[in-house]
């Protein structure tokens, strides 16, 4: 079976630790964890697949900025004749404390431009999106400056664990299904 990682981010070196580029972050270390082949550039999109338990996961991290993450949806979904219920989409969520995550199976953007493309493009909000929570911690007013800055020092130190639980997330999705992945992921 194939599945298709929708990892949100934008692309540059002024966002690599954002905030908004958890999606990214998610990506690159479920590549690393699976020895994957290097990302190369495709259309709307860098690029790489691993294998686990017999499944196929491809990882795609969109080169259209945040704000156009449907393009890359829309290709990859087609090009690899994925149907859309095997793709899981990862992206930040202020709504939710830091670290905390929130699997999904539809439901609204939520006021986030790059699910708000994807549903557009796509034409549903039937999809699975794990939401990692980023907090709220900011001044009225200053949403885009927080979410495109990097994570505080004390969110760092806890990251990398939840980054990890993240891609547990992920992984439960492809082998158990969203329904049981959503009853393991969202209690914890």
């Amino acid at each position: 079976m194939k599945f298709l990682v929708l990892c949100l981010g934008n692309i540059g070196p002024e966002y690599a630790d954002t905030r908004h580029n958890i999606g990214f972050m998610v990506a690159d270390y479920l590549a690393a964890k699976f020895d994957a082949p290097r990302f190369e550039i495709g259309r709307h999109a860098f690029v790489t697949e691993f294998k686990h338990k017999g499944h196929a996961y491809t990882l795609v991290k969109p080169t259209t900025y945040m704000n156009l993450s449907g393009k890359a949806a829309a290709h990859w979904l087609a090009t690899l004749k994925i149907p859309v219920e095997n793709m899981i989409v990862v992206t930040d969520d202020l709504a939710l404390p830091f670290g905390k995550l929130r699997l999904k199976g539809q439901g609204s953007a939520g006021g986030h431009n790059g699910l708000k493309d994807i549903q557009a493009t796509l034409s549903t909000d039937v999809y699975a999106r794990l939401r990692f929570g980023v907090d709220a911690n900011f001044p009225k007013g200053r949403q885009v400056d927080y979410v495109l800055n990097p994570f505080s020092a004390d969110e760092l130190i806890e990251l990398p664990t939840r980054i990890e639980k993240s891609a547990d997330a992920i992984l439960a999705f492809g082998s158990m299904g969203l329904e049981r992945a959503m009853n393991v992921v969202n209690v914890k």
